[in-house]
């Protein structure tokens, strides 16, 4: 018997939205198969060829529906100064009323879809369930890969389940003869993405594009999450979760938190270059993490496929993802090849003699654009991965022994520095970014953008509350019984531009260190940055890095510090006048350990 409060609320959308039709998802491969197949009958999507990529379809979007808009993505929380100064806000009776006027018809034409969803193990008490109403064929598709869905949730909901209640339309309703187009969507001033906290409820408006739509991933389980955990003491986080065994046979887990383009999903599923380390892949984006009895941070990936950016993967940079795609894969806005492959910058050293582009033109090597867009994607099951853990849906968690920040610095920041405890740790991550280069079209090449956590985009309430309970956390256990923190830079360069450090499966090395660092505190250096490895104790065994490379790797030079000391200092007055204090003394003592 399905829930009376989930009926009533999909009625009211049915007369709010007017689909023609309304479908149960009940989380079925043979429904998904049917409904890929009706998808390529339309021309909605394309089939790709079965004996090169079995199970494969190709979308291509509206050149206007391409990413993730920041700039209509909305936090309604009923106070203003509770979103903060990181977020746009509307109050949601404002908001509310705007979006229903959009909504008003909005499906006519179209099928409404119900997808009840987990994010997390069916059942885990770590674990949340969602339900999205949709009139996007292609967002069914995905959330059935990237969420566990159908009626293996709706038998674990209950009158009494709280459930997150998202509603996206792709804006483009059907009138009688009207014809739709591939992708439909609105303009980008009709667009909403819209998150009501206090509500539990996300509205979508608009779009049909991944983060905008596909409202378990960035909506739920990092806006939304993070205003729960906030309140149910957890956090929800942008995290990768690595899980790591040493020769001996000692496993250990590891998450860490990276902007975009800085290598989150290679390090998940790393190939580690020295002999008898293995890895294996919990999660390459989100993490949710709460301490249990026994003291210590648990964490679970509460996504069930990977969502990924294609432009640069390739069997060079990530053999894993490569084995991961090569079946049962979405791939939306990536270059078609004649023999019905699929192709994108850098995914081969050289590039095919002719392609249909992202936009289903003809392409050459000497044509002008690029013939995938620089955020096309691929949507694939976890379960492809072949890197991925036994133990990747434990119910129960994976205990964390470290925690990873990192960002794209070409110069100042070693290559792996120690927090020198947890509060340090929080200061690290609060000061994480990447330098702005020549790739972003800027005034500000050289200067860094600051993204604490990684999260800037996805903290569901005040950026100052969310750097409180970082806080907070540290205080639920033994401070023996935390996890270490740590600050890593695959990305500094010499004086020619070149990097220092080779990265991909040496990078191995660096998480040696860091295991043995969480086992007993030897083979440190204490600088004023932070605990730096002892360089007579890193292992480079095998690897050929010049002498003077790697000096430079660790070095911390004081020059370069003090400006950064002022960078940071500029990025805190995003925070206004509730800066919190913890940061404020962080940066004090940093300054004091230059001076002393």
């Amino acid at each position: 018997m399905y829930s009376r409060k989930l009926l009533d609320w999909i009625h009211e959308v049915e007369l709010l939205c007017q689909p023609d039709q309304t479908v149960w998802w009940h989380g079925t491969q043979q429904e998904y198969d049917a409904l890929l197949e009706d998808l390529v009958i339309k021309k909605k999507a394309i089939r790709l060829n079965p004996k090169l990529r079995p199970g494969c379809v190709l979308f291509r979007t509206d050149p206007s529906d391409v990413a993730r808009v920041e700039q209509r993505t909305f936090i309604s929380s009923k106070r203003k100064e509770d979103a903060g100064p990181t977020n746009n806000w509307v109050s949601p009776e404002t908001m509310k009323a705007t979006m229903l006027e959009y909504y008003q018809g909005s499906m006519r034409g179209r099928t409404l879809y119900v997808i009840p969803f987990s994010m997390g193990p069916l059942g885990s008490s770590f674990s949340k369930i969602g339900v999205e109403l949709t009139d996007s064929a292609y967002v069914t598709a995905n959330m059935h890969i990237m969420t566990r869905t159908g009626d293996s949730v709706l038998d674990l909901m209950t009158e009494d389940t709280k459930f997150v209640k998202c509603l996206h339309s792709v804006g483009y309703p059907l009138s009688k003869g009207d014809i739709d187009p591939l992708w439909p969507c609105a303009p980008i001033e009709q667009k909403f993405i819209t998150q009501f906290p206090e509500d539990n409820m996300i509205w979508s408006y608009g779009s049909g594009y991944g983060g905008n739509a596909l409202l378990g991933k960035k909506c739920f389980a990092l806006r939304i999450a993070s205003y729960q955990a906030k309140n149910e003491k957890w956090l929800a986080e942008h995290m990768l979760i690595l899980k790591l065994i040493s020769p001996e046979g000692v496993i250990r887990y590891v998450t860490g938190a990276f902007p975009s383009a800085c290598g989150k999903t290679n390090l998940a599923m790393i190939h580690p270059s020295l002999p008898g380390w293995k890895a294996e892949t919990v999660g390459d984006d989100i993490a949710w993490l709460r301490f249990k009895d026994d003291g210590r941070l648990y964490a679970i990936n509460p996504e069930a496929g990977f969502f990924g950016v294609a432009s640069g993967t390739s069997w060079k940079s990530n053999p894993n993802a490569m084995a991961t795609i090569a079946k049962d894969t979405i791939f939306t806005n990536v270059a078609l090849t004649d023999d019905g492959d699929v192709w994108w910058e850098d995914m081969t050293d050289q590039a095919p003699a002719h392609l249909i582009d992202w936009q289903g033109n003809d392409w050459t090597p000497s044509s002008q654009k690029k013939a995938a867009h620089p955020n096309c994607r691929f949507t694939a099951p976890a379960k492809n991965c072949p890197s991925i853990a036994p133990n990747w849906e434990d119910p129960e968690g994976v205990p964390i022994s470290a925690i990873l920040f990192g960002g794209r610095r070409p110069s100042t920041i070693p290559l792996v520095i120690e927090s020198f405890d947890f509060n340090h740790g929080v200061f690290l991550g609060s000061i994480m970014g990447s330098e702005i280069t020549a790739a972003t079209i800027s005034d500000d090449i050289g200067k860094v953008r600051r993204d604490p956590f990684a999260m800037l985009p996805f903290i569901g309430y005040h950026i100052s509350d969310y750097i409180n309970h970082w806080l907070e956390m540290g205080q639920l256990t033994q401070p023996e019984k935390l996890p270490k923190i740590y600050f890593v830079n695959w990305f500094r360069k010499d004086e020619n531009g070149h990097y220092l450090w080779p990265g991909f499966g040496e990078n191995i090395r660096v998480l040696e260190w860091i295991l043995s660092r969480t086992d007993q505190d030897k083979n440190g250096i204490t600088t004023p940055v932070g605990i730096l490895p002892d360089p007579a104790q890193f292992n480079l065994k095998g690897c050929s890095i010049d002498p003077v490379a790697y000096k430079t790797l660790f070095s911390v030079d004081s020059s370069a510090w003090e400006e950064e000391i002022r960078s940071i200092e500029q990025h805190q007055k995003i925070y206004g006048d509730r800066l919190p204090e913890e940061l404020k003394k962080q940066l004090m003592e940093l300054k004091q350990r230059f001076h002393s």
